[in-house]
C-alpha cells in the first residue's frame, strides 16, 4: 500500500487499520466516506501515530477519536 498517494482507497485503508488497532466499540460513527482528500495529510499523521504505538490509554484513545471527528467533512 503506497500511502504517499492521496486516494479514496488509501483513506479507507487507513481508517480501517486505525479502527482495528484501537479496537473502539463505537467506531461505526467514523467511516472512510466521512473524509475527503483535503484532510489526507492529517489523517496520515494520525494513522502513523496509531501504528507506532502498541497500546493506548483511554485518554489517548479519546483524543484520537476526537481528532478524527474534527477531520470529518
Amino acid at each position: 500500500m503506497d500511502l504517499t498517494q492521496k486516494s479514496v482507497e488509501n483513506v479507507e485503508y487507513m481508517i480501517e487499520k486505525i479502527k482495528e488497532k484501537l479496537r473502539v466499540l463505537n467506531f461505526g460513527a467514523i467511516k472512510p466516506s466521512h473524509f475527503n482528500e483535503e484532510m489526507y495529510e492529517e489523517l496520515k499523521d494520525i494513522y502513523e501515530l496509531v501504528m507506532k504505538k502498541n497500546s493506548f490509554s483511554p485518554n489517548e484513545m479519546q483524543a484520537i477519536v476526537e481528532e478524527l471527528g474534527s477531520l470529518k467533512k
